[in-house]
């Protein structure tokens, strides 16, 4: 039984991106196809854009702070804010939506 077989088998989708450009992908088309798949992708995106701006508009990229606790205490803040940002960002699309 090749690999993509047992993958499909056990009903886990690879936390991967499938490869567009011409290469040979590590995720099968067939797992690519899944609603499963696609979720993932958007949930990842979702996280990595917030990871994103906390290293650019955030301070994570360079800490200022010493010991986890702070530097903990310093990422929950900069996620917090970004909600924020977020939020903010949602409502306006949904105005413009109601007008």
């Amino acid at each position: 039984m090749s690999r993509n077989k047992q993958v499909l088998a056990t009903y886990v989708a690879p936390r991967v991106a499938q490869n567009k450009s011409g290469r040979r992908s590590a995720v099968a088309d067939e797992i690519a196809q899944h609603d499963g798949y696609r979720l993932s992708l958007q949930r990842r995106k979702r996280i990595e854009q917030g990871l994103g701006w906390a290293k650019t508009v955030g301070q994570v990229r360079q800490v200022m702070v010493r010991g986890l606790q702070k530097v903990g205490q310093m990422f929950v803040l900069n996620m917090a804010a970004y909600k924020l940002v977020r939020m903010r960002s949602l409502g306006q699309v949904r105005l413009q939506d109601a007008r």
